[in-house]
């Protein structure tokens, strides 16, 4: 089977998932960071948590507030912060 073969296949799967003809075969769910919580937690304001986390302080503000959600690296770096509040404090001394 070539490239686009298996790029057919994996669509029609997708859309019979979407219409309730078939189950997904396994579901991956991330839990999303509570910026707002872990920020309380470090008692820090917004401005030093996003100069800590090489943000702007209106995406911080858009993560508490979930309009959006931290992806990607971001969201590594609040899992870590959260597991282990020290990290914080290392991350905002470089």
């Amino acid at each position: 089977m070539n490239l686009f073969d298996e790029l057919q296949t994996s669509l029609q799967e997708a859309v019979e998932i979407k219409q309730g003809k078939a189950r997904a075969s396994r579901v991956t769910r991330h839990e999303v960071a509570d910026v707002k919580a872990i920020r309380a937690q470090l008692e820090v304001s917004q401005a030093e948590f996003a100069q800590a986390m090489g943000t702007s302080i209106d995406t911080i503000r858009s993560w508490e507030a979930k309009r959006r959600n931290p992806t990607g690296l971001a969201a590594k770096v609040l899992a870590t912060i959260q597991d282990n509040p020290a990290f914080f404090r290392e991350l905002a001394s470089h």
